[in-house]
């Protein structure tokens, strides 16, 4: 598969956008990230994948080319393994509705969000709250 001519990042928005000769499209961070090509992510086949949840407000932090067939992103929650190859871009792209749809349904069997965890703050304990 032939190198995008452009890909660049909407930080506001929180996009990757990716442009080959024949199209442009927009992925979020939260869907790169959860969509991770990487062993932690995926596992080493479909049945050790790993469910990734809590990224609703991920950002890319930097991206880096890897040769001229792929990218690495780093995302602002430390992650930066996995290569984005160009095919697999695309795959997430033309894929994207089945996949989304599926991370939905695996969040909610797993009772879990795409919000992050936030802790609570020491000091007042378990069960107790002052004004």
């Amino acid at each position: 598969m032939s190198a995008p001519t452009n890909i660049t990042y909407r930080k506001k928005a929180r996009e990757l956008v990716v442009t080959f000769t024949d199209t442009q499209f927009a992925l979020s961070a939260e869907y790169l990230r959860v969509y991770s090509p990487s062993a932690e992510v995926r596992g080493h086949g479909p049945e050790e994948r790993k469910l990734v949840s809590g990224k609703k407000h991920v950002a890319l932090a930097d991206i880096e080319a890897v040769g001229n067939y792929a990218i690495r992103l780093t995302f602002d929650d430390g992650h930066d393994t996995g290569l984005y190859a160009w095919d697999y871009l695309r795959e997430l792209h033309d894929e994207h509705e089945r996949y989304w749809g599926e991370y939905m349904k695996e969040l909610k069997m797993a009772n879990a969000s795409r919000l992050p965890t936030i802790p609570l703050a020491g000091g007042a304990g378990v069960g107790s709250w002052k004004p």
